[in-house]
């Protein structure tokens, strides 16, 4: 592929999720340094995952893709190397949009050619590795910066040599591998413990999902182990440091910025400043917590304010007592989720639950962490507004964005109790991730949809939320569906009857899979859901 468009994003940002997500247990247990509180895989798992949630569907110019996509990792960044990592995401994506001006009418088309994809891509490496040192007060070697700052320079010199686009994302996944494996020499933290920089780490997955986009070929980058750690002068691997990590976003004006950086550089360590046109993400570890926010009250407007203590961060200690919320669409669905360990809220298609219910669920089930699994696009947030309500009382409480009761049905067939709470929640939100969902229904009035006109009686089917082809036979519709969602690849397919629901047709699908697709299995339930005879999902 020679073409950095809005669909190579959207699939850039879905690899590297899930990517991430397979890896995140083991790039944090890399996690010494600056803090060895092991979190940065779960951090740059969530920072990601804001990003991509904040990547809108539909038509969008390039522009407006890594603008949506930037700012939703700006507001989601978690933690030090997820801080960084949304400034080398903003900053890459405005230089891209800066050097490939794209017209929507044009199809792709570069409207300025002066530079090749292969040069652009390059550049915007180089220009968000320079974003990304300016971000921090005191730049580290042996960190996540020189593995971004490898990445550009190999980048760099296969763009001048004349490679092609996917060439040159080849050597730069190859650069960063190579100086990732020499962050152990760099930094005596690392050395002592015998790791690789996990903020590099992740860097090496996120470009080696692009590697995998662009070349069409599956590019699987594992965490590197450990190696037998050396004694080195000087300390072991718990240094004595700030106390708090202090995050915040603040509204300031951007000519502000620069002093502010380094007011709180004199004040605390791990200072990194990001974002720009007015709205920026603020963290340090600091033991005067009131001075880092005051500091950013002198000149804008603090906000989302997160503190924490890291002598008071729980590890591998027994979680307190969870719950996860399920919204479901059926009586059958609802046995389904209680079977898991789920509690449920009735709604759905046609029944919306309220705040009101999710809260009053909430406080029934007397857990300390909460799990909501919205299962539907038009109830996430409601889901948002309980969590925030919820979060008022102390309780810890994530919104994994189910936009179907497949999906839900996934994420809650991976929870694990005895797990950490972000163990669960990235586990679940990554099972979520992976299935695309359809769905099947009868059109109860004509009209204009996104695959044309339909009138009363007609079958519809339903690809992710969009309606998507129309025939007169439910049977033939859903296995439009179904073949469709298969085309991207899938081992398990979820069918779930609706009530009512002639059960020849999910007999039907099934016969139809197991003989066209012998690879992928097959589990039938029966959801009681109205309005959608059969729901759809893959895995």
């Amino acid at each position: 592929m020679e073409e950095l468009t809005v669909g190579v994003l959207r699939a850039w940002a879905r690899t590297a999720l899930v990517e991430l997500g397979r890896v995140r247990s083991g790039i944090d247990e890399l996690n010494v340094y600056p803090v060895p509180d092991g979190d940065t895989g779960t951090n740059l798992y969530l920072t990601w995952e804001a990003a991509c949630e904040a990547l809108p569907k539909g038509e969008l110019t390039f522009a407006e893709a890594v603008q949506a996509f930037g700012r939703g990792a700006l507001l989601g960044a978690r933690g030090n190397s997820g801080v960084i990592t949304s400034q080398l995401v903003r900053a890459c994506g405005m230089r891209l949009a800066e050097n490939l001006p794209r017209d929507q009418q044009t199809d792709g088309v570069l409207a300025d050619p002066r530079m090749s994809e292969a040069a652009a891509f390059a550049d915007a490496l180089t220009y968000a590795a320079d974003a990304a040192y300016g971000a921090v007060a005191e730049p580290v070697e042996g960190t996540m910066l020189t593995v971004a700052r490898q990445a550009a320079n190999g980048a760099m010199a296969a763009a001048n040599d004349g490679k092609s686009l996917a060439d040159v994302c080849l050597a730069a996944v190859a650069s960063a591998r190579q100086a990732l494996t020499k962050t152990t020499e760099q930094l005596d933290v690392l050395r002592r413990a015998g790791v690789v920089d996990a903020g590099g780490a992740g860097l090496v997955v996120i470009l080696g999902a692009m590697e995998s986009v662009l070349t069409g070929r599956t590019v699987t980058i594992d965490v590197p182990a450990r190696v037998e750690p050396q004694e080195v002068a000087g300390g072991d691997l718990s240094p004595e440091g700030p106390a708090y990590e202090v995050m915040y976003l603040l509204d300031a004006a951007d000519d502000t910025i620069a002093a502010f950086r380094r007011q709180l550089a004199d004040l605390g360590d791990s200072v990194v400043v990001v974002g720009g046109d007015g709205l920026w993400n603020v963290h340090v570890h600091a033991d005067d917590v009131g001075t880092a926010i005051e500091l950013g009250i002198a000149i804008g407007r603090p906000h989302r304010i997160r503190v924490t203590h890291f002598a008071d961060q729980p590890h591998h200690e027994p979680p307190p007592g969870r719950a996860v919320i399920a919204v479901v669409a059926g009586e059958g669905l609802a046995g389904l989720f209680t079977e898991a360990g789920a509690k449920v809220v009735v709604g759905g298609p046609g029944r919306r639950c309220s705040t009101g219910e999710l809260l009053s669920a909430i406080e029934k089930s007397q857990a300390t962490e909460i799990v909501l699994l919205p299962n539907d696009k038009d109830s996430i947030a409601v889901a948002e507004a309980a969590a925030t309500a919820a979060r008022q009382d102390g309780l810890r409480v994530a919104v994994i964005p189910t936009r179907a009761q497949v999906q839900g049905l996934a994420a809650i067939a991976v929870h694990d109790a005895a797990a950490s709470f972000d163990d669960d929640v990235v586990h679940q939100s990554a099972a979520a991730g992976q299935t695309r969902h359809g769905a099947v229904t009868i059109a109860v009035k004509d009209a204009w949809t996104m695959a044309g006109r339909c009138r009363v009686g007609d079958a519809l089917g339903v690809i992710d939320g969009d309606f998507a082809l129309i025939t007169d036979d439910l049977t033939e519709a859903a296995i439009g569906v179904v073949d469709r969602l298969l085309g991207g690849g899938g081992e398990l397919l979820t069918l779930v009857a609706g009530r009512d629901a002639d059960p020849e047709l999910a007999a039907a699908i099934e016969r139809h899979v197991r003989k066209q697709r012998k690879d992928v299995d097959v589990v039938v339930y029966d959801g009681g859901q109205d309005r959608y005879p059969l729901l759809i999902g893959v895995e």
